[in-house]
């Protein structure tokens, strides 16, 4: 029997399978394109006139700037989402935290001083009450 559960197979995590072989292949594959466009990219410029070389260089200029635009607005957003979750941390989050410490230390006086008032007394009690009992034990003469 230990040889059946030593030769089966490891189980596979719940999910699809491949997922990591289809994104490894899928950046690749992006690799590759872009390669591919660069060295395409590289020839056509080598080939053709300075002005056609010039207007692609602005162009590129062109979508450089309007790319910064869009991190600059991303940039602007994320900021204002950094304050929003500080501001969130600020009033809401550290409230609790302060009324869940508060709640905790209560909660500590409470059992210190059932502890004191309630088991200790219970406690002292039972051991009077046994060793009472033990000498009426040794007290009964009918019995040993």
């Amino acid at each position: 029997m230990e040889d059946s559960i030593q030769n089966t197979p490891a189980q596979k995590p719940v999910g699809q399978p491949g997922i990591e072989k289809k994104s490894l292949a899928a950046i690749i594959a992006a690799a590759v394109v872009l390669v591919a466009g660069l060295v395409v990219g590289m020839v056509f410029l080598f080939s053709t006139d300075a002005a056609v070389t010039g207007q692609i260089r602005d162009v590129f200029i062109i979508l450089l700037a309007f790319v910064s635009l869009i991190i600059g607005a991303a940039m602007i957003v994320l900021v204002i989402q950094l304050a929003i979750l500080t501001n969130l941390i600020q009033n809401e989050i550290k409230p609790i935290l302060d009324a869940t410490s508060q709640t905790v230390n209560t909660l500590k006086g409470t059992t210190a001083f059932l502890s004191d008032n309630m088991v200790e007394p219970v406690i002292k009690l039972n051991e009077y009450m046994a060793g009472f009992k033990k000498l009426f034990d040794l007290l009964r003469p009918g019995k040993k």
